[in-house]
């Protein structure tokens, strides 16, 4: 017994002995002593790692030792230290332009690279740089970071107000892809079917991310299908979650518009725990508000009803609410790994978004309205219209649980993924008025829902000169559609939204298979060929096989060129092949029904109308990056794509064709479905977007006692429409109404044609600036069958300026004022027309868009670090 207990304290003393050795502690400095905060301090060939804190102080568990740490910062030569057991280390940093030689994950399936040893253009952005931004969201900020990403606040457009689409170089919010760790995030439960740019696509709800969990992000500009599969045409954005933080973190932040309006605040904190040999669980809690804003036009009269009577005189903004939904928010997310042995590390993240949003809809005055039956008016006062709400609530979940390990030699993961959207809808402050004194003022109209169930299974390996990457992915998606209640479609349905009809209600799911290789060969330290293939089956389309080449080649220690040229696809979203509703919406000058008819339905294959299949695309790029000192680099790439058989959200199809003749055929539908028009989803139009990315980067500039730093960025992009468009078979005649000119425009014009960022900061002691410009360039608004109503809007310039102060390495304050000269787009001319303002409703554009119409804000926030 006594052996036993010998043995046993040995054995105690041996793992305690162990587990101290693990742990490293130490402080990064500049050349002068002073602590730099920040520091990204990596456990190499892992992804354990950790960050300084505001004194250049960290802790980090190693997984194994000996070990070699890596540090690395934007500004900051990278340095590699080679430790063999517990210590406290001392590292002395030297300046340098180390956003180069920072180890990128996203586009290098075989290992890891850094951007200088990338052969595709990646930007890698950390979370300080989109938070000096003052955006409350990651879409928005991305679209003040990045130059060719771009997303917009909506208005009065259903729930699109509460997503707002984004896209990667003008090409369309579904041909971006998403990922979260390097894993696929899942789309959004919603089509964006109302006027604004994005129009009949899915994208995925970037809103749902809290920036408070996010360490940075990496955007692949080029097209990656070969590597990641659909919806990676224009590119892939891979957002980074925060791992082992040695301090927690809360913030606070509070802002308002310059007219009163928008006011918004939210709070979160971040905090990571530490378990056993390295093990960590970082968790970010955060809750968020934000108000509505009106800025809605003054027409003084309802040119949209051609009415000017008393009502409008006493109502010149006609009752109406244009600007951003009111929301509430509150996230959960979570990033946690453990390694079981020196091999093997089993990971999880993931984590759920709840927002609850209120947008508006068309304001009903009396004349269009004629009666609320007494039951929105309170009792003793006199009708006067009413505007209906559209209320969400919209969930978003994603978890990833998985592990790393050895496998014959080959570095393997296994992982298996869920994610899922839904949006729920209320329409509340209105009627529907077949029910008279009998309707609800509130309908529950209906659900939309999306998931994804995705197992992975990636291998990778270097030999010599040569690295192989292999996977296999599964993934099984789902779209249901659940049917409101009766109230609220019945007869015509609830004005401004009549609810989804037990007809649309659906429950449908497809599975898809895909393998991937790629090959990457380092002929020598300077050149680099590389390539991949993927192959994918879908099981409602069938298959497609992409691949893609590339190559790079060092120019000594000062730059790279690189090129590429790769085929891809987009398999047509679930949602655009099974969603089917009754809108009601401005067409021709009336206030109509309009129905969506799904792509499986008899109805829209009986006019002919094929299954929707895959688009493909291709993709041409080539650049350069030079480094041109240590504090100064340059990026210049081209980019052609070109997609064939995009799905397109047809426009309004009615009765006559274009020519005024008559159709039976639709008309026998419109009639037995009471709507004035129909839509459908169709691979009808090719395109070609080409443009060029510039960047420019100069830090560490010395001025007034300080540290300067000046950044720019450019994008120049335009798509063109190539062919014909595709019509069925008994709409031959249907092609302006499949496609009208405004429908063309969203695709070619509807985003700015240049967007040019140029920014400074500054640092000395504990106080830093941050000063933007943003030009947003023109955009170009094409009326459905008139030339001569077209509006182009001009390009702005939107100036932010930043402040921050460190009271102590516990405290500090930052304010912004974003759009500090209150800038606005041009106003639109409707030139006779009132559908194009909607009757003066509108005073600034929404169909296409530039940076919204909410003008200067103010923002303020403290931040705790203990």
């Amino acid at each position: 017994m006594r052996q036993i207990t010998k043995l046993i304290t040995v054995f105690t003393l041996l793992c305690f002995s162990s587990m101290i050795a693990q742990t490293v502690k130490g402080k990064v400095t500049d050349e002068s002593g002073q602590g730099i905060p920040f520091i990204d301090v990596i456990e190499k060939g892992t992804t354990n790692g950790v960050s300084t804190n505001d004194n250049g102080e960290f802790t980090i568990q190693l997984n194994k030792v000996p070990s070699v740490l890596v540090f690395s910062s934007l500004g900051y030569a990278t340095i590699e230290k080679s430790v063999n057991g517990s210590a406290n280390l001392s590292i002395v940093m030297k300046e340098d332009s180390g956003v180069l030689d920072e180890v990128v994950l996203t586009g290098n399936r075989a290992k890891p690279r850094t951007i200088l040893d990338s052969a595709v253009p990646i930007d890698n952005i950390s979370v300080g740089e989109l938070q000096a931004t003052g955006q409350t969201n990651i879409d928005q900020m991305l679209t003040y970071t990045v130059p060719s990403y771009n997303s917009t606040n909506q208005t009065i457009s259903d729930a699109t107000a509460h997503f707002d689409p984004a896209d990667l170089r003008g090409l369309g919010p579904s041909r971006t892809l998403v990922l979260v760790n390097g894993k696929r995030k899942n789309q959004s439960a919603l089509v964006y079917v109302n006027d604004t740019p994005g129009k009949g696509e899915v994208g995925t709800d970037m809103k749902s991310i809290p920036t408070a969990a996010i360490e940075r992000v990496e955007i692949l500009r080029d097209g990656a299908s070969a590597q990641y599969g659909s919806d990676a045409v224009a590119g892939v954005v891979n957002i980074i979650l925060k791992k082992n933080v040695d301090f927690t973190q809360v913030n606070i932040n509070s802002g308002v518009t310059s007219r009163g309006d928008g006011f918004n605040m939210d709070a979160d904190v971040n905090h990571t725990l530490t378990f056993g040999n390295g093990g960590f669980l970082n968790a970010t809690l955060g809750f968020g508000y934000q108000d509505y804003t009106n800025r809605a036009g003054q027409p003084g009269k309802d040119d949209l009803f051609g009415v000017n009577n008393q009502w409008t005189k006493d109502n010149p903004g006609l009752g109406m609410i244009v600007g951003q939904p009111e929301m509430k928010k509150g996230d959960l997310y979570i990033n946690a790994e453990y390694p079981l042995n020196d091999d093997t590390v089993i990971y999880a993240f993931g984590g759920g978004n709840l927002r609850k949003g209120k947008s508006f809809a068309l304001y009903r005055p009396p004349y269009w309205i004629t009666d609320d039956f007494g039951l929105l008016t309170p009792s003793g006062q006199t009708y006067n219209g009413f505007q209906p709400t559209f209320e969400t609530n919209i969930k978003d979940i994603l978890f990833t649980a998985g592990s790393r390990f050895k496998l014959g030699g080959f570095n393997a993961d296994l992982s298996a993924t869920y994610g899922g959207n839904s949006v729920d809808y209320t329409i509340g402050n209105t009627i529907n008025p077949s029910l008279g004194g009998n309707s609800p003022t509130s309908f529950d109209a209906g659900a939309y829902a999306f998931s994804n169930i995705i197992g992975n299974f990636d291998v990778n390996r270097s030999f010599g000169e040569v690295s192989i990457g292999l996977g296999v992915e599964g993934r099984q998606e789902r779209f249901e559609v659940t049917a409101g209640q009766q109230e609220s479609y019945v007869n015509g349905g609830a004005q401004s939204f009549p609810g989804l009809q037990p007809g649309n209600a659906l429950n449908e799911t497809r599975v898809n298979v895909g393998a991937y290789a790629t090959l990457d060969w380092d002929v020598n330290d300077n050149f680099l060929i590389g390539g991949a293939a993927r192959y994918e089956n879908y099981s409602d389309f069938g298959g497609n096989t992409s691949w893609k080449i590339n190559s790079r080649y060092k120019i000594g220690e000062a730059g790279v060129l690189r090129a590429s040229y790769s085929t891809g696809f987009r398999a047509p979203s679930l949602h655009q092949v099974y969603l089917s509703n009754v809108q009601t919406l401005v067409s021709g000058g009336t206030i109509s029904n309009q129905g969506t008819f799904n792509n499986v339905s008899p109805v829209i294959k009986d006019l002919g109308v094929a299954s929707l299949f895959a688009e493909t695309s291709k993709n041409i790029s080539a650049g350069l990056t030079v480094k041109a000192s240590r504090d100064f680099t340059i990026s210049f790439d081209y980019y052609n794509v070109r997609v064939d058989d995009r799905v397109l959200f047809t426009g309004e199809i009615n009765g006559t064709d274009d020519n005024g003749n008559p159709n039976a055929d639709v008309q026998q539908i419109l009639t037995a479905n009471n709507v004035t028009s129909i839509k459908f989803f169709i691979n009808a139009a090719s395109t070609i977007t080409q443009g060029y990315d510039f960047t420019l980067r100069h830090k560490n500039i010395n001025f007034a006692s300080g540290k300067l730093g000046l950044n720019a960025g450019l994008n120049v992009n335009k798509t063109n429409l190539e062919g014909e468009v595709k019509t069925p078979t008994k709409l031959n005649n249907y092609k302006n109404k499949i496609f009208n000119r405004k429908e063309q425009s969203r695709i070619t014009s509807a985003r700015p044609n240049m967007k040019f960022l140029f920014g400074a900061d500054y640092k000395i002691g504990d106080f830093t600036a941050n000063l933007n410009n943003t030009y947003f360039g023109e955009v170009t608004w094409r009326h459905a069958s008139d030339s001569f109503k077209d509006q182009t809007f001009g390009g702005k310039v939107v100036t932010d300026l930043s402040v921050a102060y460190d009271f102590t390495d516990k405290i500090s304050f930052r304010a912004q004022v974003n759009n500090l000269f209150d800038v606005f787009p041009d106003e639109i001319d409707p030139k006779g027309d009132p559908v194009t303002d909607l009757g003066g409703r509108f005073r600034y554009p929404w169909e296409v868009n530039q940076f919204g119409f909410n003008g200067t804000s103010f923002k303020a926030g403290l931040t705790f670090k203990f």
